[in-house]
């Protein structure tokens, strides 16, 4: 059985699901397990019911990382952010990527299909997966994110 907080999950709505299909296939060829909350096609949904899908995955301990994506990046985040529990980073480049993890400690990546290249994309997740949370002095601010 799988450790879940090793297992990745995916989520996109219609604009994202060809960027979520190229970083499952990165994700796999990496031998990293995921878990694709959907959307299975380009047919139009609501990015809200992906990224609370998502959200219900990570508190249910499904998943403990997540990828995000949808036109811009920011529906979805919102989406996601609206949980306590999750702390979803709509990242556009590595540099933003590796902050999202070393200071926030954040646990769910965004990203915004029609904003940047698969390249670019697929570099956020290389480095959004390999950064660690650096704690210390943002510990505390971390900590407050979660307060309703």
């Amino acid at each position: 059985m799988s450790d879940s907080s090793k297992i990745i999950a995916l989520a996109s709505d219609h604009a994202g699901y060809e960027l979520k299909c190229r970083v499952a296939e990165f994700l796999k060829s990496g031998g990293d397990e995921v878990l694709d909350l959907g959307t299975n096609s380009a047919d139009r949904v609501d990015y809200p019911d992906y990224g609370y899908a998502m959200a219900d995955a990570i508190v249910a301990g499904k998943a403990g990382r997540g990828i995000a994506v949808c036109g811009s990046g920011i529906g979805i985040s919102i989406a996601l952010n609206r949980n306590p529990a999750v702390r979803a980073a709509l990242c556009h480049d590595a540099t933003s990527a590796r902050l999202a993890r070393q200071h926030t400690d954040a646990n769910v990546l965004a990203l915004g299909s029609r904003l940047i290249g698969i390249e670019v994309a697929l570099e956020c997740v290389k480095v959004f997966l390999n950064t660690k949370a650096e704690g210390g002095r943002h510990a505390e601010r971390v900590k407050k994110l979660g307060k309703v």
